[in-house]
């Protein structure tokens, strides 16, 4: 996405390893930046952590050294960034990658399927 800037909540499901740091200083469990790069935790990662099952969650809590205080509130910094896409709170752009002559298709295919996929998404981690 962009160097030591935020990352878009809304492209959650497409951010790199370096957003995901990014995302965890924002939320302040920067602690675990570097443990969940190591480990190669991106968007689509922390995207399919909502389909978790219970071994899985404890796997990973092990593995990153998470304390559970810390695990909740990354569930539920996900699940605000989901609801807040599911709302349509988060701004429709368009992607570094994309030519601007697309931007008003990219923004229209964007909206209609930012919902169906933000509803695929289980909401409850």
């Amino acid at each position: 996405m962009s160097k030591e800037r935020p990352p878009e909540p809304l492209d959650f499901f497409i951010w790199t390893v370096e957003d995901v740091g990014l995302w965890l200083q924002e939320i302040n469990l920067g602690g675990y930046r570097q443990i969940f790069k190591e480990n190669g935790v991106n968007g689509e990662y922390l995207e399919g952590m909502s389909m978790f099952t219970t071994e899985q969650i404890l796997r990973f809590i092990r593995r990153c050294h998470m304390k559970w205080g810390d695990f909740i509130t990354l569930c539920k910094e996900l699940r605000r960034i989901k609801v807040a896409c599911l709302k349509g709170e988060q701004k429709v752009r368009r992607p570094w990658w994309a030519p601007s002559c697309l931007a008003v298709v990219f923004t229209k295919v964007a909206k209609r399927n930012r919902q169906s996929r933000v509803v695929s998404l289980k909401l409850e981690p």
